[in-house]
């Protein structure tokens, strides 16, 4: 693919510029950034100004599931944007009731009430809600090495260090280890370990903070930015029996994790397992238009048949989105997209990654599945010192800045997060773009080698 653009410095230079001037970036002293000014993108890449092409292996945020401007996406929009632009969400509008029920055709279980949000972060505010309104309880338990999103209950939720600056410690949320072998908080040696003790770790946790006081277990059903840590067997299944038992609603977070990442629908879809509320956004229309949502059982959905559920935006259920994410899952299903997911996930990304891990000594552990990737960077596999420490800024974060500068150089535009790279392309990556990628990690791992004991 050869970007359609003839390249434009002085534009690039113009946009930088306005943005330098203007725009306030999150996550970031505003000092220290330099933001490509991005030109255009296509399918599996983007480019710049200069005329430098990319391929994304960050899939933007890990939301372009079906690539950059896919033309039936794009046609669907304006579609729409002739025929109704927008509309306030107490209505009925085609668009939005027809991608509520795609979405909960293909939701596990009887998750068949959708409520429509802009992101991912209101999603999970408004599962909180919902959960706690439904068993008239206020404490929320959620994992370390998680993210939730940005808004105040999702920030708290968060185990990450993106919460500690918010962290007010007054909104019910009670922190807890998930199961991660490579770095167990358990000192297990197995999977089948892991998976028994993070178990009996979470049901103390509940019986010291009182079952009685829990409304609900927040967890991603693959952690997404924290590392791509797959549960072990059974984990997910035991929580679902503990929530069971105590009265307590199970929230999966999807947000990352669905609508093909994974290589199924859904994460959950590989667990067999059913939770009574499931957050969702990015994928569900590969991010082209705003939009996430609540995917709601009939136990919960019953508790607002008579009693108004209080909450609700302003553009809850876009048409613009809804039509997105309309033509979105039908290029899935039509492209068999989750199933190229599971493909390429399974001939070409998971054995190369295994393959680098041969031959770099920086990578500690490969893990994931479909699209869904992290490769762990390591000083010594030996004693698994991280690459860089937890948290690392400046020149503590040195060898993975020098990592991702190599990447770049070699055309790929890599996800880092810590000590980490992510593999998550987009759903439909060709067999061929997964072993450029493939290539150019190759490349730039030396540079992370240099760095090791």
């Amino acid at each position: 693919m050869t970007p359609h653009f003839t390249p434009d410095p002085a534009k690039g230079a113009a946009v930088k510029a306005a943005d330098r001037a203007h725009v306030f970036h999150s996550w970031s002293a505003q000092g220290l950034i330099d933001p490509l000014a991005v030109a255009g993108a296509e399918g599996s890449y983007f480019w710049d100004y200069e005329g430098n092409r990319y391929l994304d292996f960050t899939s933007g945020l890990v939301f372009t599931n079906i690539g950059y401007q896919h033309p039936k996406v794009v046609a669907a929009i304006q579609e729409q944007a002739a025929k109704m632009t927008t509309f306030a969400p107490a209505f009925a509008v085609e668009a939005r009731s027809e991608a509520a029920r795609l979405i909960a055709s293909r939701t596990p279980g009887d998750l068949d009430k959708i409520f429509f949000t802009n992101g991912g972060a209101e999603a999970i505010e408004n599962a909180v809600r919902m959960a706690r309104l439904h068993t008239g309880r206020h404490k929320v338990l959620a994992a370390y090495r998680s993210y939730h999103g940005a808004t105040n209950t999702a920030i708290n939720l968060t185990g990450d260090p993106r919460r500690w600056a918010s962290d007010n410690g007054s909104s019910g949320t009670v922190h807890f280890w998930a199961p991660f072998l490579y770095r167990s908080a358990f000192y297990s040696a197995t999977q089948e370990e892991e998976c028994a003790r993070a178990l009996q770790h979470l049901e103390d946790t509940i019986a010291f903070e009182g079952p009685a006081a829990v409304a609900a277990i927040v967890l991603e059903s693959v952690p997404g930015t924290a590392g791509i840590m797959t549960p072990p067997p059974g984990y997910l299944q035991g929580v679902r029996e503990i929530c069971d038992r105590y009265g307590i609603v199970f929230v999966l977070d999807e947000v990352m994790s669905g609508f093909g990442r994974t290589g199924r629908w859904f994460a959950a879809d590989h667990f067999d397992v059913v939770p009574d509320l499931m957050t969702f956004a990015k994928g569900v229309n590969s991010g082209y238009v705003p939009l996430g949502g609540v995917a709601i059982s009939g136990r919960i959905a019953e508790t607002f048949e008579k009693r108004a559920f209080p909450g609700g935006l302003t553009y809850s259920g876009h048409p613009l989105a809804c039509a997105a994410a309309v033509a979105t899952l039908q290029v899935m299903e039509e492209e068999k997209v989750v199933e190229n997911a599971a493909h390429i996930g399974a001939s070409v990304i998971g054995p190369g990654l295994r393959d680098l891990a041969e031959r770099h000594p920086s990578i500690g552990e490969v893990r994931g599945t479909g699209m869904f990737w992290a490769l762990e960077l390591v000083k010594n596999r030996e004693t698994r010192e991280p690459l860089v420490p937890y948290n690392a800024t400046g020149a503590d974060a040195a060898p993975m800045a020098a990592f991702g500068a190599a990447c770049k150089k070699n055309g790929l535009w890599p996800f880092i997060n810590m000590n980490r790279t992510h593999v998550v392309p987009p759903c439909n990556v060709t067999e061929a773009e997964a072993k450029e990628g493939l290539a150019a990690l190759d490349e730039a791992l030396t540079v992370a080698d240099e760095h090791t004991a």
